[in-house]
């Protein structure tokens, strides 16, 4: 998994997957500071910047990860701050169950395998046992407006693109903050920001199955029209 910094941005974008297992390393803040230097030039509204990084490793990560997996064994409700909307149904549900059978066939787990299945599961809540993760949360002040949620959605695809550029490999995730109180307790997350979305990182682990996975994406033909071009 190339960190050659001389990639071209069809290169990156083209090469980058979402990594579900790590090499248990180490990722330099230095290294995680250039990422999200190279991340925050993605557009905002207007130039708001709404958004916030928390970066944790170490202790706090670990004690997220065990309050997290305490908390959904133990049937805790979700407790997610940014709203998810309706299950997802139709050609939406369609690609989500065609995501998850390309991982567990790459993962060999079977459809009847409960036990492997839950597994699955919990290392979301895990973090993907990734050796850093990166809380995205933006100014309660904003809560409402369409655009902040796109501009944290820009600079999180420009975050996990700028991480694969320098050989690291990111999945982003929202199993990592459905325990909000959990997060904002050991990321010591001020109350007037939203907990939105985490971002799984770390260095990629060449022999975890589900890594070399590239889930299907749609044709431009069946995403895109074209008007006037005729």
């Amino acid at each position: 998994m190339s960190g050659n910094p001389e990639q071209t941005f069809a290169e990156v974008v083209l090469g980058r997957r979402s990594i579900r297992g790590y090499l248990d390393k180490p990722v330099p803040r230095e290294l995680i500071e250039e990422v999200l230097a190279l991340a925050m030039r993605s557009p905002s509204s207007m130039n708001t910047q709404p958004y916030h990084f928390h970066v944790i490793t170490g202790a706090p990560l670990d004690a997220i990860r065990k309050g997290n997996t305490e908390n959904i064994l133990a049937g805790v409700p979700d407790s997610r701050e940014f709203r998810r909307g309706e299950p997802f149904a139709g050609v939406h549900r369609e690609r989500q169950i065609g995501c998850a059978v390309q991982l567990f066939e790459a993962m060999g787990i079977e459809r009847d395998d409960k036990e492997k299945r839950q597994d699955w599961v919990l290392r979301g809540f895990r973090q993907f046992d990734a050796p850093v993760c990166i809380i995205i949360t933006y100014d309660k002040e904003l809560s409402g407006s369409d655009d902040t949620p796109f501009d944290c959605g820009a600079v999180t695809t420009a975050l996990v693109n700028a991480a694969w550029s320098r050989g690291l490999g990111c999945v982003i995730n929202s199993q990592g903050i459905m325990q909000s109180p959990v997060v904002r307790e050991h990321a010591s997350i001020p109350d007037d920001q939203v907990i939105m979305k985490a971002v799984a990182m770390g260095w990629p682990d060449p022999d975890f199955p589900a890594n070399p996975v590239k889930i299907t994406r749609r044709e431009v033909s069946e995403a895109a029209r074209f008007v006037g071009f005729d």
